[in-house]
């Protein structure tokens, strides 16, 4: 059996790949195993939003820059109210924090929320395989004895089903509606709230970011949330002057299953629309396309994106590993964004109506702000239609 690295020290953590491979390190947080989809993320920052991001479910992370644990940790960063993804993968061991911010370590941070960690890994090396074969089902196991039942781990990365098929939304998603109104952090003040009367949106929770609702808020909407699975009926019970529809884990042709109807529903009351990510994809599905998996995916914050219609380049953060198929799209919807790394599809818009969705994330959270306006043009739709 290949092994592909291995620390001096005795191991106190494996990560085992479907095929065999092998990744010894040393474990930190939380004691264990778990069992997901391995990707790989280029952020240079923001790997506390990272691990909190819901679209990481069932996912382990490879951070590929060396430097992770090096800020800590505090509760202004967090995507969600828990940690979502299923382990991380680094390749220095994370070192005592020094930012100012700091409210704890790393490691203490995923030990009381129950997920593990491997450092010493050669990520490279790592990563070139991700980039080359896919991204593989893994088991990642942490035991501060170093003792390993490696034809276990192996077999259980192979046993597991993968994402095709999976809908996570469920998962991750709230139990019960309820407001938002804080905004964007700003120094020196922190996070703001909005106040007085806004324009009312509702957002479908498929694993939104906290961030993504503070620039809702900071375009002057006035934002309920929904769970996953509202209905068509529970939307436009509260009379939204818009509808938004949130990034999120998983399978989008699974999630789409009970999303979908709803969200043609809602475009029949022609109604401004806008999605991020997953909600990108079921828009994109509700109007006719297809999505496909793709090889391994994007995830990073420093993605080039094109927007076709003015020649903009922005720099973005994405995490995706499921694509709108571009050359499935109908007539009438028209492709506004591509990735100048693969030439994917990153956005799509109705020709004749105020409804469109991106594939990447302007919330920024982690990753640079060049998206910001996209919350602006939702909020511009919706006042178009309220003085029409």
């Amino acid at each position: 059996m290949p092994i592909a690295s291995q620390a001096r020290e005795k191991p106190t953590a494996c990560l085992a790949l479907a095929d065999g491979t092998l990744f010894y390190g040393r474990g930190f947080g939380a004691a264990g195993f778990t069992v997901a989809e391995l990707v790989f993320n280029t952020a240079m920052t923001g790997y506390q939003e990272i691990m909190t991001d819901p679209s990481y479910a069932g996912q382990v992370v490879t951070f590929t820059f060396p430097h992770i644990g090096n800020t800590g940790v505090n509760a202004e960063d967090d995507e969600a109210a828990e940690p979502v993804a299923a382990g991380m993968v680094v390749k220095w061991d994370p070192a005592a924090p020094s930012n100012w911010r700091a409210a704890g370590e790393l490691g203490d941070w995923l030990a009381r929320r129950g997920r593990i960690g491997i450092g010493g890994v050669d990520t490279r090396r790592l990563t070139r395989a991700i980039r080359q074969q896919g991204a593989p089902h893994v088991a990642l196991a942490h035991d501060p004895e170093g003792r390993f039942d490696i034809a276990d781990l192996v077999a259980r990365a192979r046993a597991w089903p993968g994402l095709v098929g999976l809908d996570l939304a469920k998962d991750v998603t709230c139990a019960q509606s309820y407001r938002w109104d804080e905004t964007r952090w700003a120094w020196p003040g922190g996070f703001g709230r909005r106040e007085g009367a806004g324009l009312r949106v509702v957002a479908l929770d498929y694993g939104a970011k906290r961030n993504i609702l503070r620039c809702l808020a900071s375009a002057g909407c006035e934002v309920t949330v929904l769970p996953a699975t509202a209905s068509a009926e529970e939307v436009l019970a509260h009379d939204p002057e818009g509808v938004f529809l949130s990034n999120g884990p998983g399978d989008p042709a699974a999630t789409g299953e009970y999303a979908v109807p709803m969200i043609r529903a809602v475009l029949d009351r022609g109604l401004p629309v806008f999605g991020i990510c997953l909600g990108h994809q079921m828009l994109a599905l509700a109007l006719g396309a297809k999505t496909v998996k793709m090889n391994h995916g994007h995830h990073g914050a420093n993605h080039p994106v094109k927007e076709l219609e003015t020649g903009k380049v922005e720099i973005t953060s994405m995490n995706h590993g499921f694509a709108v198929d571009s050359q499935t799209l109908p007539e009438g919807v028209v492709e506004t964004h591509v990735s100048l790394f693969d030439g994917s599809n990153c956005g799509i818009r109705l020709s004749d109506r105020p409804v469109f969705s991106v594939q990447h994330h302007p919330e920024a959270s982690p990753g640079p702000q060049d998206s910001y306006y996209l919350f602006e043009r939702f909020a511009d739709a919706m006042r178009a239609r309220r003085a029409a």
